[in-house]
């Protein structure tokens, strides 16, 4: 009788694990402020998932077992990994056993580097300079595979107006990297050539959400429905008439930095080189790029490599960009380049019309590594984009008779992840066509305070 007591006993502990649970939990940073938009989901499966609100807050329904890891995630801050019965299993968001979650900044931007060498006569400089960079490439083709790699990534990107959030966009995503031969270098050390392989990437979305605030969404669904476009608050606009970006954005974030071509293209200028120590065991190599072609297109670029002082395997990589466009007669935007810009709150006719009159933009962007099977493998990309787009438009008169031009300002601030949740390297094979160029459903999840 005991015996079949345990059983049942057991039977019921096992149904209580399988039933839907709700969770509860608050996610802070170091100083206790809230973090919005944080996205939190479970590790082995990414769709099942949600994202904090401004005030940190989240629910979470799901019936896998209490030992699940979930996963938090957010610009600018480590991933945490707790299990699912650390969080609070309750209904009442005013729980005062809710479970706080705080997050650790980790900055993608990198000081600038201090020269820690005393300077060197220039002749010895570029010599030393050049077998650096031949050592560190050498480093580079024993490091990182020449076989096909795939990659499950959970890609975030979140969308800013003046420092104010006004939507969030999740993908989840299957990426084929292959390796392809398609550039000659010449060692200097020794004369010899080899080839150069660039990567060639496949993103296959599988699945995505776009997460709004439920407030403002509410509001631009009811002024929408009456045609009253110009009285939407303009955040109001934009989470109503987000265009829908399938994976370009995913796709673009994944496909930058690609760590060796770029690496290999910049060895033969050594000028545009620094090489300094960042901390004790590390060592940085800066590349330094600039352009600037009568004020029209002005470029600003630094790439910096930070390695092991010991052995010279890359560590993480960053990249620091400043661009401007300042195009004096404008320049006409395609109607398919107008909906990337998230700017089809205009009519037909103005979309047709409008130009680019400026761009100013600075892009940081850094990628972390793991270390599998003696090979390097992307563990996590970051990156912050702070642009502002300046265009000129028709609208018509009061009167209703002629046109006059109206300057339209942009602010374009993304925040965006992409953090790897599982690494195939073997017997990874290309996608077909029609699975890449599929379009990806995609689910709008309010988000209530």
């Amino acid at each position: 009788m005991r015996r079949y007591l345990q059983i049942i006993i057991a039977l019921l502990c096992l149904s209580a694990e399988l039933c839907a649970a709700d969770y509860l939990g608050r996610v802070v940073d170091e100083k206790g402020e809230p973090v919005g938009y944080a996205t939190v989901y479970m590790a082995d499966d990414p769709i099942i998932g949600t994202a904090t609100a401004n005030n940190g807050l989240f629910h979470l329904s799901t019936d896998l077992p209490p030992y699940a890891e979930l996963i938090v995630s957010f610009i600018g801050y480590e991933k945490q990994t707790l299990f699912l019965k650390d969080l609070s299993a309750t209904n009442d968001s005013q729980a005062a056993d809710t479970t706080v979650i705080v997050l650790k900044e980790q900055p993608i931007h990198l000081e600038e580097v201090v020269i820690a060498a005393k300077p060197q006569k220039q002749k010895n400089k570029r010599k030393r300079t050049q077998e650096l960079l031949a050592a560190v490439y050498a480093q580079m083709q024993a490091d990182f595979p020449l076989t096909n790699t795939g990659y499950q990534i959970v890609s975030d990107v979140r969308m800013d107006a003046e420092d104010e959030p006004w939507g969030m966009e999740q993908m989840i995503a299957h990426v084929i990297v292959m390796p392809q031969q398609g550039h000659i270098v010449k060692d200097p050390r020794n004369g010899k050539r080899s080839v150069v392989p660039t990567d060639s990437s496949q993103f296959d979305g599988k699945f995505c959400k776009r997460y709004v605030d439920a407030s403002i969404r509410a509001l631009a669904d009811t002024i929408l429905a009456d045609d009253k476009i110009d009285a939407v608050h303009p955040y109001a606009r934009k989470a109503a008439n987000a265009v829908d970006s399938g994976v370009v954005v995913h796709r673009a974030l994944w496909s930058m930095g690609n760590i060796v071509f770029d690496f290999v293209n910049a060895m033969k200028d050594v000028n545009r080189w620094q090489v300094s120590n960042e901390s004790e065991g590390e060592t940085v190599l800066t590349y330094t790029e600039k352009q600037n072609i009568l004020g029209i297109f002005i470029y600003r670029m630094q790439r910096h490599y930070i390695l092991s002082s010991d052995d010279l395997r890359v560590l993480r990589f960053a990249e620091r960009a400043h661009v401007e466009f300042n195009i004096p007669f404008g320049y006409k935007v395609k109607p398919q380049e107008m909906q990337m810009l998230n700017l089809l709150n205009m009519g037909e006719k103005q979309i047709e019309q409008y130009r680019i009159r400026k761009v100013h933009a600075d892009i940081s962007l850094n990628t972390l590594y793991q270390e599998h099977d003696g090979h390097l493998y992307i563990l996590e990309k970051n990156l912050l984009s702070d642009a502002t787009i300046i265009g000129k438009r028709k609208d018509r008169k009061p009167t209703g008779r002629g046109t006059i031009d109206t300057k339209d300002t942009i602010p374009l601030n993304i925040r965006a992840t992409q953090r790897v949740t599982s690494l195939q390297t073997e017997n990874v094979h290309p996608l077909p066509s029609k699975q890449i160029h599929n379009r990806v459903p995609r689910t709008i999840v309010p988000i209530y305070n």
